[in-house]
């Protein structure tokens, strides 16, 4: 036998002997994490590579079986906050064979739904387990408008606080995630239209969760809103890169090779937080896809003029990035009945940059300024039959002291009917000869407006 002989089959009895233990070869599960949100609770496990799995339920007492096929545990089960969630326990236990089983313990009824996803970005393979309850609400949808309200109806503003949950959005120095600073802002803008006579805000994202493109778009639309106001933190490629910035959508594409990587790394957000269907293309027919186009223009349009008076008021607190609205494809813009601007408020990339978002009254800096934005543009621009377009009306009359009027409906008092129209009682009273409160449907009252 030849030396070259020789060292052919020694190299294929190793590669044989390899082979039983690579057939073996157990996937680690190195951690687990669960996050509820207002449509499901999601179950995270994190793996060393890729899995097969199945999972059913049982009855009596309610379970959820998960198996995962050649796979081992390096986790505890025991730290996880399930106060939240359909969950009274979680345990675990190996199975001949090498599979893993872990039980779900459950407090009520769910309908499961489970997939793998592929490594992306800064995470690696993943099981997801998502559980649906038949009382989970479907999205935080404000109040229908009262009687009074289709009258004088507020200025709804959808804030969508950027990524979420298993999407952290860029990180910087220290592990500053994105998802926690601009949610921290949108909370602070919340609170600042709250306070303003004529506005309502609408969270899109009310916890760390991440919610589909598609579905904050909805939400906003479900309330209503009449504009959609996305809250992000710049990354780059350098640290060098500062200031804030804000988008409008492009019809045609990005407006720069700034705006184009970064709408590319938005868009890509939906995969990252393991959406089943990763395409962000339009799956409608080409007549729809031709009437939300129109549709886009129209709405384009104010959401340039909207960019216009935000990018005036953050320069006045922060430094600009680009002085003027910039377009790109962001996904979460493309809702064609809804004026949209995405607002990068800094770049967390940049250390500097970093320690000032991280800061509480620098956020609420930039949440006074963005509103003020909003704010200016609404107020010379008010939706028809708001307040905003009431009060516009009124401060333009020649006359003083003129007067609106409001007929009664059912379920009307009068000190509802004053407090929406920033008004008291007394004065209702007075200027139409009432010697009480009582009031009857039908009525029709005379409202002072100064």
């Amino acid at each position: 036998m030849t030396a070259a002989w020789r060292l052919l089959v020694t190299v294929a009895m190793m590669a044989t002997a390899a082979l039983p233990i690579a057939a073996n070869a157990q996937v680690l599960i190195d951690s687990v994490r669960v996050r509820p949100s207002p449509e499901r609770t999601r179950i995270v496990f994190d793996l060393a590579g890729p899995v097969e799995h199945k999972t059913f339920i049982l009855s009596n007492p309610r379970r959820l079986v998960i198996d995962v096929s050649d796979a081992t545990l390096d986790a505890s089960f025991d730290r996880l906050d399930l106060s939240r969630t359909p969950i009274k326990r979680i345990r675990s236990g190996s199975r001949a064979g090498g599979d893993l089983r872990v039980v779900l313990d459950l407090k009520s009824p769910i309908k499961p739904r489970s997939f793998v996803l592929t490594p992306i970005l800064q995470y690696g393979d993943r099981l997801v387990v998502d559980l649906y309850t038949p009382e989970q609400p479907d999205a935080p949808v404000v109040k229908p408008p009262d009687r009074i309200a289709r009258q004088m109806r507020d200025v709804v503003i959808a804030i969508d606080a950027g990524h979420g949950g298993d999407d952290p959005g860029a990180i910087g120095p220290g592990r500053l995630y994105e998802k926690d600073v601009v949610f921290a802002i949108s909370q602070k803008l919340h609170d600042v239209i709250e306070k303003e006579p004529g506005f309502r805000s609408v969270l899109v994202r009310t916890g760390d969760y991440y919610v589909k493109h598609d579905r904050r778009t909805l939400i906003a639309r479900q309330n209503l809103a009449d504009i959609f106001v996305s809250v992000h933190a710049d990354a780059f490629r350098t640290p060098e890169a500062s200031g804030a910035s804000v988008y409008a959508i492009s019809l045609k594409g990005a407006t720069s090779e700034t705006a184009e990587w970064l709408a590319e790394k938005e868009n890509r957000s939906d995969l990252i937080g393991g959406v089943e269907n990763v395409s962000l293309n339009d799956k409608d027919d080409l007549l729809v896809e031709v009437l939300l186009d129109l549709s886009m223009t129209a709405s384009l349009a104010m959401s340039l003029e909207v960019g216009k008076e935000v990018v005036q008021s953050l320069g006045k607190v922060t430094k600009l990035h680009k002085k003027r609205v910039e377009q790109a494809a962001f996904a979460v813009l493309k809702s064609p009945d809804i004026p949209s601007i995405l607002v990068e408020t800094g770049f967390i990339s940049n250390p500097g940059e970093a320690r000032k978002l991280a800061r509480s009254d620098h956020q609420k800096k930039l949440a006074d300024a963005i509103f003020q934005g909003i704010a200016r543009y609404m107020r010379s621009n008010p939706p028809e039959g708001s307040y905003l377009a009431w009060r516009r009306t009124e401060q333009t009359r020649p006359e003083a002291g003129r007067q609106v009027t409001y007929r009664i409906e059912r379920g009307d008092t009068l000190s509802g009917i004053a407090s929406r129209h920033r008004v008291s009682t007394k004065a209702i009273r007075e200027l139409n000869g009432l010697k009480s409160d009582r009031i009857r449907i039908g009525q029709v009252l005379r409202i002072p407006t100064s």
